[in-house]
């Protein structure tokens, strides 16, 4: 009866209410849930906004939350890395050992050698017939003409000082004085001279002494050919208006060249060496002594020595008593190349000059040296 009772309760009260609201929702415990309860809760988040975090409110989202967009593709990208790299170094060097080395000189050096072993490979291989004997050839030809085409060259580098040597010896006395007469009948030979000399000029494998032998027979012999070209002449200072030396006629090695050129621009500053103005002869009366001899590299520093010696003392050229000192004006026009002129008379004088003694210089005198 109270059963009855209370369904029939529970039936007026579901007429009295209506139908239930849409809006309600049913918790796990059983409890009611209405739509205001749900409109009162406003800290709930809906769903949406968390899943497409793009579209959201950045003011309510919560950044743990947050997928990440960068993620993906951070783990993406090192997986087309790796396939990129190895597809052009292993087609660029050729060896493996150049992609094992991990400094970038190593990829460098590598290759180096590759080449070099397989230029040399070939010539060693005889089963190809026809490529052997196409390298070889070529390879002895030129290995066996080599050494003698280079032997040829060095001989025809250095020109013979012999056939001005026997035209020295023969037309040039002991007192330096020159038969220009007969010179002149010879001349042919000493234009051949010449020519050798203009053809094989000073190379920078010459030693010191064949290259300034060279400059110095050079400068005499052209000085010679000037006199001869002009022959007679009373004095060389009577050519090309008293100045001979500046005139730019002597060819050598391709260049033309002045007496001057030969003697101030070579000789004196490339060799330092003041005994060569006793050496080179200005075809003067008063200039040193034209030897009858050629200089070689092998008499050289001797003949320097001889010439020098004997032209201080000479009186003909220099007076070097103990009441006079009266010496060649060449020690006033190169008195730089002699430095303490009294020590460089002394080294070679026969009488010793005073330290307070006054030295003169001599008149030169330009008549040609002739016999």
């Amino acid at each position: 009866m109270l059963r009855f009772l209370s369904l029939l309760s529970l039936f007026t009260l579901f007429l009295s209410c209506g139908s239930p609201a849409p809006e309600a929702a049913t918790a796990t415990d059983d409890t009611v849930v209405t739509a205001t309860d749900v409109a009162a809760a406003p800290t709930a988040m809906p769903k949406d906004q968390v899943e497409h975090t793009t579209e959201a409110n950045p003011e309510v989202i919560d950044a743990e939350k947050m997928p990440a967009p960068d993620v993906k593709p951070k783990t993406q990208s090192p997986a087309p890395k790796p396939e990129k790299k190895p597809a052009p170094k292993a087609t660029k060097p050729g060896a493996v050992a150049a992609a094992t080395s991990p400094a970038p000189s190593g990829p460098v050096s590598a290759p180096a050698p590759a080449p070099k072993t397989e230029t040399l490979a070939p010539p060693s291989p005889t089963p190809t017939t026809s490529s052997a004997p196409a390298v070889q050839p070529p390879r002895e030809a030129p290995t066996t003409e080599a050494p003698t085409t280079d032997t040829e060259e060095e001989t025809a580098a250095k020109p013979d000082h012999s056939p001005f040597n026997a035209l020295l010896n023969k037309y040039v006395n002991s007192a330096g004085n020159v038969n220009y007469a007969g010179l002149k009948k010879d001349e042919a030979k000493l234009d051949a001279y010449l020519k050798d000399l203009s053809a094989n000029s000073p190379q920078s494998d010459w030693s010191r002494n064949e290259s300034m032998a060279f400059w110095i027979n050079a400068y005499n012999a052209n000085t010679l050919k000037l006199i001869l070209k002009n022959y007679p002449v009373k004095s060389i200072t009577d050519l090309h208006g008293g100045k001979p030396w500046d005139v730019k006629w002597v060819n050598i090695g391709g260049k033309t060249y002045s007496l001057n050129n030969i003697e101030h621009d070579i000789i004196r500053p490339r060799y330092k060496d003041a005994r060569i103005h006793f050496a080179v002869n200005c075809a003067a009366a008063s200039c040193p002594p034209l030897p009858n001899k050629a200089f070689t590299a092998a008499n050289l520093n001797s003949l320097l020595e001889s010439r020098t010696k004997s032209f201080i003392r000479n009186a003909n050229y220099n007076t070097i008593a103990d009441g006079e000192v009266k010496v060649s004006k060449i020690f006033d026009w190169y008195g730089e190349d002699f430095g303490d002129l009294k020590k460089y008379l002394n080294k070679y004088a026969a009488t010793e000059i005073a330290t307070d003694a006054d030295i003169k210089f001599k008149d030169y005198n330009w008549a040609l040296n002739k016999q």
